[in-house]
């Protein structure tokens, strides 16, 4: 999950970058799903990180920063969650 969120959120503000339009919002999403998809993670939430990265018009890289924060905060509470459950998470590592 943290490595799909990077992705989407660079991939936004790269977007982002170009336009900040409707349709540059769209083609960061479907960029980040297919991005996701190759990468063998796919995170469909992920596409709205690239889409809220497209229509950044200031503060990019504080905007990956905190992507990045907010996953690694997001999967420690998984992972905690699951060893007071004594359930497997996660599955695998990429």
């Amino acid at each position: 999950m943290f490595l799909s969120l990077i992705v989407s959120a660079l991939l936004g503000v790269g977007t982002g970058l170009v336009s900040h339009s409707f349709w540059a919002a769209a083609v960061a999403g479907s960029l980040a799903i297919g991005a996701t998809l190759w990468l063998r993670m796919p995170h469909s939430p992920a596409a709205a990180t690239a889409v809220i990265g497209t229509m950044a018009t200031t503060g990019q890289v504080a905007f990956v920063v905190c992507s990045g924060i907010a996953a690694c905060i997001l999967v420690g509470f998984g992972i905690l969650g699951s060893r007071l459950r004594g359930a497997t998470y996660p599955m695998y590592w990429i």
